[in-house]
């Protein structure tokens, strides 16, 4: 881990670093003026249900009005985070332009106004990498963190409108797909899954197929979205509470999902219960290449904290593994790049994602290379798969 992966980076990300990114400041001012718009309307929406003004971004306040005077389901702590607003989007009009403003005051405040504060004089942003804050072997990116765009959500993907190449340059991604699945596959050696990524199925579709008993005809949306939060969640050590949530059914039926997947994919359910019994054993787990994540509260007397550490436990090796392949291809691509002796850079990394900083005539050239070295940066079980695109801005090249 220290000699071939971690310690060859410090110069790639040292060279990232001081390259940085272009950044239009004009648009993000742009953005800037049309969210606060969008939040001052949302602001009268929820005064008009509230009867009254009060200061929205204050979760005291906001607590008083929707629990002591609208009445409306309390909790414990009168807590006004996003997933309890989420659950009491049909008690009350006052929760869908509250849910909406959130939104927005975080595109406003954390990016809009706060990336503009780290525009230095080169009218580029110099984000910090760090290899030793997550525990997992992630890289953090941090002043200002550009790991947290979200690309789900529409409004929030425009940012990267703001984020430009140089001069006669286009940007470029390439970013894996599905890494964590596969690398599920590979290290629980789940005959199905290897099978499906061999084929190149569509590992939703596949998996509703087989938890589901249908054909692949039979599979409708609802199935699919099932599948891809069961497939997703069982990294993650998914709940039966959790999934539930996320797939809008009851608990009892989320029950039943988690089960009949793990008994469709039992490669799956061993590796788990092994990873646990190792983690219970030794006092930490490890990825393909060795990397240890350290455990000690798997044998804590609070149910709560074993609970939760038997979660990472089934987790970091997964994406441990997956963030030792990415900076694997990063030392490769790094290396290819200078062997072809191109002008091309590698400016960002975002998690599964690539960005590199390309001269028009280069484009072909990089593309070819870079996908390539990514795809065959390691042998597992299954095929590496990437996917690519480019363009003006880096909301082009998504």
């Amino acid at each position: 881990v220290y000699t071939e992966i971690d310690y060859p980076l410090v110069d790639i990300l040292y060279r990232m670093e001081k390259e940085g990114i272009n950044v239009k400041q004009e648009i993000l001012e742009d953005i800037a003026s049309s969210t606060l718009q969008k939040l001052n309307a949302l602001s009268e929406s929820i005064y008009q249900h509230a009867n009254q003004s009060f200061n929205i971004n204050s979760p005291k306040q906001l607590g008083e009005i929707l629990f002591n005077q609208l009445n409306l389901s309390t909790n414990r702590k009168q807590s006004t985070s996003i997933d309890v607003l989420e659950s009491l989007r049909h008690e009350h009009p006052i929760i869908e332009p509250l849910i909406e403003y959130r939104k927005y005051q975080k595109i406003y405040s954390t990016y809009a106004i706060g990336l503009q504060k780290f525009i230095q004089k080169d009218q580029k942003i110099h984000t910090v990498y760090a290899m030793t804050i997550a525990q997992t072997g992630r890289l953090s990116s941090t002043d200002p963190n550009l790991q947290n765009i979200s690309i789900r959500d529409e409004e929030a993907r425009e940012i990267r409108k703001a984020f430009v190449p140089s001069e006669g340059n286009v940007l470029y991604s390439c970013d894996y797909s599905q890494i964590e699945l596969r690398v599920l596959a590979d290290m629980a050696n789940e005959k199905a899954l290897i099978e499906a990524f061999s084929q190149g199925l569509d590992i939703h579709t596949k998996t509703a197929m087989d938890v589901f008993g249908l054909s692949k005809e039979s599979v409708g949306s609802n199935e699919r979205r099932a599948a891809k939060a069961v497939n997703f969640g069982i990294i993650y050590g998914i709940s039966d509470f959790g999934l539930a949530a996320q797939i809008n059914t009851d608990r009892k039926t989320a029950k039943q999902f988690i089960e009949r997947y793990l008994k469709t994919y039992q490669g799956i359910s061993t590796y788990m219960d092994q990873t646990i019994a190792n983690c219970q054993e030794l006092g930490y787990v490890e990825t393909l290449y060795k990397r240890r994540r350290y455990l000690p509260e798997i044998k804590s007397s609070n149910y709560q904290v074993r609970e939760f550490a038997k979660r990472a436990a089934m987790n970091a090796p997964i994406q441990g593994s997956a963030a030792d392949i990415m900076k694997l291809a990063m030392i490769k691509v790094d290396e290819a790049l200078k062997e072809a002796k191109l002008k091309a850079k590698m400016i960002l990394q975002v998690h599964d994602e690539l960005v590199f900083d390309v001269p028009e005539e280069e484009l072909e050239t990089v593309r070819n290379l870079v996908e390539k070295t990514m795809k065959h940066a390691v042998q597992l079980k299954v095929p590496m798969e990437v996917s690519s695109a480019w363009g003006a801005n880096w909301y082009e090249a998504k």
